[in-house]
């Protein structure tokens, strides 16, 4: 079975609803009010769009957007642990698919998706004179490009560039036990110099 234009993944369970302890102890966690933080976001890819040459093979494991499973997801008919994940190579707000990583290691973006490492903003005080005032919660959110990719290299962004983003556009994914923005590269505000 090859599906034409979406992915398909195994996932065991759509829920990381449990966490295990230094020691080895598994716990299990109630996700009923927290559902968000705990959607799995990976799984291993069962077939690759049939339509697009992306590079990324059965066996990869794809990063995809958390509505993939919600409600009960995109199941695959037949198939209790296979689920589709929409996919289009140029436009984000078309693809599920986030980011894969190959056999080797490598993180690639795809669809118009970008993996930015989260970047702090320091305040600096010229003065003790002067009460600092800051806002609760910052507008705009910095983060260090991690990744190349052919849409993030036309806005003339290289990694390790940092780029601002809108707030609300600061979901956070992990890859390998690190944090990521995944934003979209064509909502990049500024890069600084």
């Amino acid at each position: 079975m090859r599906s034409l234009k979406k992915f398909v993944v195994e996932l065991k369970k759509r829920l990381n609803d449990t966490m295990t302890l230094d020691n080895g102890v598994e716990l299990y966690v109630d996700t009923k009010y927290n559902e968000f933080e705990h959607r799995v976001t990976e799984g291993p890819i069962i077939s690759v769009p049939a339509k697009y040459d992306i590079g990324a093979q059965p066996g990869d494991t794809l990063y995809f957007h958390h509505l993939v499973v919600v409600n009960g997801g995109q199941g695959l008919l037949g198939e209790d642990d296979h689920y589709l994940v929409h996919y289009h190579p140029e436009t984000a707000t078309e693809s599920q698919a986030i980011a894969y990583k190959n056999s080797e290691g490598d993180i690639v973006p795809l669809g118009g998706w970008s993996l930015l490492e989260p970047v702090e903003q320091e305040v600096e005080e010229d003065s003790k004179i002067i009460e600092l005032v800051e806002l609760k919660e910052k507008p705009v959110k910095t983060g260090r490009v991690a990744f190349t990719a052919p849409w993030i290299e036309e806005l003339g962004v290289e990694v390790g560039d940092v780029v601002g983003i809108p707030k609300s556009m600061d979901y956070r994914i992990k890859i390998d036990g690190k944090e990521y923005y995944r934003t979209r590269a064509q909502d990049f505000l500024y890069v600084e110099s």
